[in-house]
């Protein structure tokens, strides 16, 4: 693992300490994200399948009833019906924040019972047949549950996006940057032990050189009062 160049000293060692502090404990608050992520995105995948499914069963019916529709009014008829021009459709937009995931989220109106609202045909009823009704009916009824689709599957394609972003920040920091703070530190460390070693060493020839110059001196005095006698 690369070794940063810093300068061996012991400010530079608290400031790499700190920031392996912070880098550890932001490598436990991403894995700690990327696991709720996966557990999340696994059951909103599941909860995505059988929507669809539901959803699918629905507009199978709807393409059926307009069939039928088109087989018995004809589709010039039915072409005519529904160019009719009807009442604006009413939505709320929304967002929706799932471990910094933002999502919009489309929502129809519903009445007391909580159910969504009826919508009015756009044509008079005595110019075709229930068929059409049907059909239309059955196209409203799976709108709300079209956009509940496409909304949660670009939820499952925002949190694939955000799992893998975050999949590699946690293998960023724990295969390169940790690594490479430690190996810093210990090379830090190691020359600062041996810098202090150094520096014990010339002190304790200091010492001894001061020590021999010492005792060169008294007997330097003790052989002067010798001679004086």
């Amino acid at each position: 693992m690369a070794i940063m160049r810093v300068n061996p000293n012991r400010m530079e060692l608290l400031r790499l300490k700190e920031q392996l502090r912070v880098a550890r404990r932001g490598h436990k608050l991403l894995k700690d994200k990327r696991d709720e992520l996966m557990r999340q995105f696994l059951t909103l995948v599941l909860e995505v399948d059988e929507l669809r499914r539901e959803t699918e069963k629905i507009i199978e019916r709807a393409h059926k009833e307009m069939m039928l529709a088109r087989a018995i009014n004809g589709p010039l008829l039915v072409d005519g019906a529904l160019m009719a021009e009807g009442p604006p459709l009413c939505v709320t937009v929304g967002r929706e924040n799932t471990m910094s995931v933002q999502t919009p989220v489309i929502l129809f109106p519903e009445d007391p019972e909580g159910k969504a609202r009826k919508r009015a045909l756009p044509y008079g009823l005595a110019s075709v047949t229930g068929e059409l009704d049907q059909a239309v009916d059955s196209l409203h009824e799976a709108l709300p549950f079209m956009m509940k689709l496409a909304t949660m599957e670009h939820k499952v394609h925002l949190m694939a996006a955000e799992i893998e972003r975050t999949r590699r920040r946690v293998n960023s920091l724990e295969y390169v940057m940790i690594p490479s703070l430690e190996e810093t530190i210990r090379s830090i460390t190691m020359k600062m032990d041996e810098n202090e070693r150094g520096n014990l060493t010339r002190l304790m020839k200091v010492k001894d050189m001061i020590v021999e110059q010492e005792i060169a001196k008294r007997r330097r005095h003790i052989e002067e009062r010798r001679g004086q006698l």
